[in-house]
C-alpha cells in the first residue's frame, strides 16, 4: 500500500530474502482458494500479486485440486472477485488428471474409456484428452468433486473397480470449503470406495509432485528457480518440497501458525499473507550480486 511500510517477510528468524536462497526465482505456482481469494472475495494483496507477475513478465500458474469447474469458469469466478487471471494461467487437478491419463493409456483406436464421478471440469478436461465416457466396463474410474455425491454412481464405481477398472482421483483432499463449514471431498468418498473393494485410488493432485511436474512443464519452468505458495502444509507445502521448489506458506487459509510445528517439514517462508509476497516477486527476481 501506497505510503505504508511494509513488514519484510519472515522464515525461520531471518528478514533478509537473499539470507534464505542465492537462486533467482524467475517464475511461481500458487494455490488459489486461501492464498487468492477465499470463498467469493479476494484476499487483499491478491490482485497486486497477479498484477506484479504480469508486470515482470514472470511465468506462472495458478493451480487447484478442484475439479468441478474449467479453466473458463475459474477465470469468470477471478474476475469476479477482482482479480485478473489470463486462462492458460490456470491449471486444475482436472487437467493434470486427463493429461495423467493420455499418457497413460494403451488403448488402440483411441484414447480408452472412463467411467466419471465429478462435473464438466473433469468431463471436459477427459473429452478434450480424448477419452469417451462409459459405465460399461471402463478403462478407468475417474473420481473428482461434485457438489452432490449420487449414491448409484459411487455403487456404479464400486462395481466398476472390483471388476477390474483401474481406480484413479484427482486429489486427496477430504474435507472442501463452503459458506456452511467444511463439505465431504474427493479423499472422503476414495476412502468409502476404497473400503468397499480394497482398492485404493491413484491420486493425481496435490501433493503428488506429478502435478507439480505438469505445471512447471507447462510454463516451461525449472523447479530450481520456482516458488509454490500455498496456505496447506499437507497440500501445497509438501507437494513443493517434494518437488524440489522453495515454498512460501501464507496463514489465510487452511494452516494455522501453531499447526505449522506438527509437521516434520518446514516452508521456506512463512507469511501473513499474498500481500507480503508482492516485494518478493521483483526482489527475488534479480540475478545475485557476487
Amino acid at each position: 500500500m501506497a505510503g505504508q511500510r511494509r513488514r519484510r517477510p519472515d522464515a525461520a528468524g531471518f528478514t533478509n530474502l537473499r539470507c534464505m536462497t542465492d537462486r533467482t526465482v524467475r517464475s511461481w505456482l500458487t494455490d488459489m482458494d486461501g492464498v487468492l481469494v477465499r470463498e467469493e472475495h479476494a484476499i487483499p494483496g491478491a490482485a497486486d500479486f497477479i498484477g506484479e507477475l504480469e508486470r515482470l513478465e514472470r511465468p506462472y500458474l495458478v493451480l487447484t485440486n478442484n475439479s468441478i469447474y474449467s479453466r473458463r469458469d475459474l477465470q469468470a469466478r477471478l474476475r469476479s472477485s477482482g482479480i485478473e487471471v489470463p486462462e492458460v494461467r490456470i491449471w486444475t487437478s482436472a487437467l493434470a488428471t486427463a493429461q495423467f491419463l493420455a499418457e497413460q493409456s494403451t488403448s488402440e483406436g483411441g484414447r480408452g474409456t472412463v467411467f466419471v464421478i465429478g462435473e464438466f471440469g473433469l468431463t471436459a478436461a477427459l473429452h478434450e484428452a480424448g477419452f469417451v465416457l462409459s459405465e460399461s466396463d471402463p478403462d478407468f474410474v475417474v473420481l473428482g468433486e461434485t457438489r452432490t455425491y449420487s449414491f448409484s454412481a459411487i455403487t456404479k464405481a464400486i462395481r466398476l473397480v472390483t471388476n477390474g477398472a483401474r481406480f484413479i482421483a484427482t486429489n486427496p483432499d477430504v474435507t472442501g470449503p463452503s459458506p456452511d463449514g467444511p463439505i465431504p471431498a474427493t479423499g472422503s468418498v476414495a476412502a468409502l470406495i476404497t473400503a468397499a473393494t480394497g482398492v485404493k485410488p491413484y491420486y493425481v493432485g496435490k501433493p503428488n509432485p506429478l502435478m507439480m511436474r505438469s505445471a512447471l512443464n507447462a510454463i516451461e519452468a525449472h523447479s530450481e528457480s520456482t516458488v509454490m505458495i500455498g496456505d496447506r502444509m499437507e497440500t501445497d507445502i509438501i507437494a513443493g518440497i517434494e518437488s524440489g521448489l522453495r515454498s512460501a506458506l501464507v496463514l489465510t487459509g487452511s494452516t494455522r501458525r501453531e499447526e505449522i510445528a506438527r509437521h516434520s517439514f518446514r516452508p521456506t517462508w512463512v507469511l501473513e499473507s499474498i500481500a507480503d509476497v508482492v516485494p518478493m516477486v521483483e526482489e527475488l527476481g534479480r540475478e545475485p550480486t557476487a
